[in-house]
Order: structure tokens, then sequence, then C-alpha cells
């Protein structure tokens, strides 16, 4: 039933907006807490110069918004993101997964696997870009997602690597900026990075711009066979509010999950309005509430 698998795609998202959030946190405050370090040295308050604190933390603020959404969506039975949430957590996953894949094979063969994915880089360059990009590719499906959002997904790095480049290539370390800690400049002519950085975000972008696509479309696919039917219209309606009823507590207040009925009145072929499909959902809780 359709209503089941938005709860399930509702819990999936709560839980991994919980990780992430909570795997940033950690990483964030193991670098705040370590100020020296042999082999990197930007911890401390340094540790904000670093592209894979920022980008963890930009998908942990993104997630961080879906929680009201998803806590919403298990007590009214219909989860749903605003689209400028969509947009913001895919320049969240973007960023992150970009952070993943310096780190697994640029960063990790010169500095060895164990150094780059243990301790708080545990966290940043491995649980929390992985579990971002599969939670927006698979369980935030919602929405579709357009060329000009995977655009948008840019500016993040954009601002960031401008930012690099005027501060550890045009000033340097020697004249109070930043030291090349990520050696773009200081290993290869730096016009190679500068000119590959916004081709390789956008095609990480678009590619999670086609997973999140593809399970919208399989969502719409389960819609398009599913609940074109007034029977199934009245079945989804029965089934919410003896489900609502069984649950329901003495003395409590009686909540119509007004917009889960929208959604399914403007997914069926159904000639009943919203309010008629209320009324159905309401008699049905009470018929099925003890008094």
């Amino acid at each position: 039933m359709l209503e089941k698998q938005n709860k399930k795609e509702c819990i999936l998202s709560l839980v991994s907006a919980l990780i992430v959030v909570l795997c940033t946190c950690s990483g964030v405050v193991m670098n705040l807490t370590t100020l020296q370090d042999v082999n990197f040295d930007h911890m401390g308050i340094q540790t904000f110069c670093m592209f894979t604190v920022l980008s963890n933390i930009l998908v942990a603020v993104g997630m961080s918004l879906v929680i009201p959404y998803t806590i919403d969506g298990l007590r009214k039975h219909y989860f749903h993101l605003p689209n400028w949430l969509i947009a913001f957590l895919l320049a969240g996953a973007t960023a992150v997964t970009l952070t993943f894949l310096v780190s697994l094979f640029i960063l990790a063969p010169f500095k060895g696997f164990v150094l780059i994915f243990s301790g708080s880089r545990f966290f940043l360059h491995g649980v929390c870009p992985i579990l971002s990009l599969i939670a927006f590719s698979f369980f935030i499906s919602d929405h579709y997602v357009s060329y000009p959002e995977c655009m948008l997904s840019l500016i993040p790095v954009f601002i960031y690597a401008g930012v690099y480049y005027i501060l550890a290539v045009l000033i340097g370390e020697e004249n109070g900026g930043w030291n090349d800690f990520y050696g773009f400049a200081t290993y290869v002519p730096v016009w190679i990075p500068a000119v590959l950085i916004l081709p390789v975000t956008f095609g990480i972008s678009a590619s999670l711009r086609y997973f999140h696509n593809r399970s919208f479309m399989k969502m719409r696919e389960v819609t398009v066979e599913d609940e074109y039917s007034e029977d199934y219209l009245k079945s989804e309606i029965i089934y919410l509010a003896k489900q609502n009823a069984a649950e329901d507590q003495p003395h409590s207040d009686i909540v119509i999950p007004r917009r889960f009925i929208k959604f399914l009145i403007e997914n069926t072929d159904s000639d009943k309005t919203e309010r008629d499909a209320c009324i159905m959902y309401l008699n049905q809780f009470l018929d099925n509430t003890k008094f």
C-alpha cells in the first residue's frame, strides 16, 4: 500500500538524517579537540578551512532540516519535503560525494587508506558521505530534480575552489594565506584541477540526480499501477483510519491526515471531493474507536 511505502521512506529518511547529523557533529568535535596531528596540520579551529569539514556541515544542516518533516510525516501519515530542501540536499550530497571520491582515489593512495578513513575521518570521509548519497538517491524521492537544480549544486564547490585558489595559490602561506594542504597546486599544474573541478562536480550531481529521479519514477509507477481506481482510494482511507483508530489513546484529539488524503485524491480517477474523503475517514475512525 502507498501509505506503507510512504511510512517506510519516512522512517529510513529519519534514521539516515539522525546518523548523518550525529556523525558530523562527532567528527567536527574530534577535530576541534585535537590540537596537533602529525599527519594533518589543520586541526583545532583551523579544521574549518577544510572542504571535508565544510561539506559535511552543509549536508548535516540539510539533514537536520529533514528531521521535522519526517516526524510530521509519521504523525500525519504523509512524508513530503519542499522543493527548496531537495535542492539544498542535492548540493550537500554532491559536496560530500566529492569529498568521498577525493579521499578514496587521491588522498588514500598517497597517505594510506587506514589513515584517511580512521578517527574523525571515518565519519567525515566515509560514513556521512556514503549515507548521504544513499539517502538522497533512494529514500528522499518524492521530487523530480531538474538540471537547473544540478547547476545550483555547483555553487558551494565553486565558492570553496575560488577561496582556496586565492588563499593557497595567489596569497600563499608565507603571506598569511593557506598552505596547499590538498596539494592541487604543488603536485600538478594548477590549471588541471581548476579545469576539472566543476565538470567532475557536475558529473557527481548529475549521477545523484539520475538515481534520485529513478527512485522517484519507480514510486510514480507504483502510483500509476495501484492508485487509479476509486476502490483503491476507499481501501487506502479505510486502512489508514483503522490503523490510527487502533493506535488511538483515550481522550486524545482526532487528527485527520488531510494532506495525505488530498494526495490520494489527486492521484486517482475518483470523483470524490476532499471533504467527502475526510468524512469517510472520520466515520471509519469513529466506527473503529473504543469510547
